[in-house]
């Protein structure tokens, strides 16, 4: 087999292939060289095709064939950051699904070690993930600090 699954398939290098493609190609391939066809198939062929197939079946799996090849830089771009007033809007949410879970825990029952201990897990896991819908602060390079 070659080292390049994607010429296995006889499919161009890209990122944007979908799994119909995919499928399509290996079956292609697959209809003209399987062994058990009355001519004998070509196995050598059917058995580069199928391995080919198993790396480049998910679009997950074809990225990271991608990235393996140095071919990354045809993939489509990742998803944008969210902006500030989507982190803060998650952050607000993140408090009030905090407050709830201490409110409720209080109102049923009361006072108690277990009520004390839902608090304290919800407030941490409110600490433990809100950090990251905080704005980012600026970074001011050691020039400008003098």
């Amino acid at each position: 087999m070659s080292d390049d699954p994607f010429a296995a398939l006889g499919l161009p290098a890209r990122a944007d292939l979908t799994d119909d493609d995919v499928r399509a190609a290996w079956r292609r391939i697959a209809a003209a060289t399987h062994p058990d066809r009355d001519d004998g198939g070509d196995p050598v062929t059917f058995g580069a095709a199928a391995a080919a197939y198993a790396l480049l079946r998910t679009a997950w799996d074809r990225g990271e064939v991608l990235a393996e090849l140095g071919l990354r830089g045809n993939a489509p771009a990742r998803r944008r950051e969210p902006g500030p007033r989507a982190r803060v809007r998650v952050l607000a949410l993140r408090v009030a699904v905090t407050v709830a879970l201490c409110g409720g825990a209080f109102a049923a029952a009361g006072w108690t070690p277990a009520a004390i201990g839902v608090a304290t897990g919800a407030l941490t896991w409110l600490a433990a993930t809100a950090r990251r819908d905080l704005p980012r602060a600026e970074r001011r390079s050691r020039r400008t600090a003098r």
